[in-house]
């Protein structure tokens, strides 16, 4: 693992100059009252948050005058674009009929109320079949996916992120994003989080410049970048292809200073909003110090 003290880049992407730079975000404590107060306490360019709690199934009820002020102040500080992430108990392939209800009512109401908010997409981890055949909680959570968009017109997208391949999940692979989109006939209304965690631990080596080049490669090849939408920034505690789940701190993880200077000057994630999940150095969740280390890193 990397030092995040050690500030040596390698000359390759020293000598790269883009244009355009990277929204550098982080997801922010407080919600609709207090999430934008945090962002400029860390100096966050764009922001994700969460709109209720994230680990109940009780359905958040914003008042709109809420909405609104959180609209209006994210406008007034130039802030965004701005992403709310999903309930963590949503799991659209569950065996369960009573999780299967409660997870598609809770993210049908969690995607109009995240377009109220001005949300550019809300990100949600696409589930695990469980005990069941893979195939059987496909087709689950592809019905259940049509209930949650039916009717739709909003501006916010459902994005479904890439996960670290923890049990029988879905969407550890880009083959299962793309096959979703695929048999949703190419919905524009949703779309594809990357995590750079999840992906390392997915099997997608993005700490080597030969892993990101294979890994670029076969999600254009599969999916395509216009339905990448934002990168989770996040360092990883544990080993290459752990299938494990723990965020680091940038360059203090096993991916590493280098690979995210490495991704950071990509043209197809360089324009992308970055949004910071690592524990923080105060371990407060992410801080200002993860914020300037991925701006040293993008420059």
């Amino acid at each position: 693992m990397r030092n995040a003290a050690d500030h040596t880049l390698p000359q390759t992407v020293k000598s790269s100059k883009p244009k355009l730079r990277p929204k550098i975000g982080a997801h922010c404590k407080g919600g609709l009252k207090g999430a934008v107060e945090q962002a400029l306490a860390i100096g966050a360019q764009s922001m994700q948050i969460f709109i209720g709690s994230p680990q109940t199934w009780r359905s958040p009820t914003p008042a709109i005058d809420e909405l609104e002020n959180f609209k209006r102040d994210v406008k007034k500080h130039k802030l965004g674009p701005v992403f709310v992430h999903g309930n963590y108990l949503v799991n659209l392939a569950s065996s369960s009929r009573e999780n299967l209800q409660k997870s598609v009512l809770n993210l049908h109401t969690a995607l109009r109320l995240s377009d109220m908010a001005g949300a550019e997409g809300l990100i949600f981890h696409p589930g695990s079949v469980g005990q069941d055949s893979f195939s059987d909680g496909m087709v689950r959570f592809l019905a259940a996916l049509s209930v949650v968009l039916k009717d739709y017109n909003g501006n916010c997208r459902l994005l479904m992120e890439v996960c670290a391949g923890q049990g029988k999940t879905i969407g550890d692979k880009f083959s299962d994003l793309s096959s979703i989109l695929e048999d949703m006939n190419f919905d524009e209304r949703l779309g594809v989080c990357w995590d750079t965690c999840h992906l390392f631990n997915a099997g997608y080596d993005v700490s080597t410049e030969a892993g990101l080049e294979k890994t670029i490669d076969e999600f254009e090849k599969l999916i395509g970048f216009k339905w990448l939408a934002a990168v989770h920034a996040n360092d990883s505690k544990t080993p290459f292809a752990s299938r494990k789940d723990r965020h680091e701190n940038i360059g203090c993880g096993y991916i590493g200073e280098e690979a995210f200077a490495r991704m950071l000057h990509q043209k197809e994630l360089r324009h992308l909003p970055w949004i910071l999940e690592v524990p923080g150095f105060e371990d407060k969740g992410p801080d200002k110090e993860n914020i300037q280390i991925l701006h040293r890193l993008a420059s």
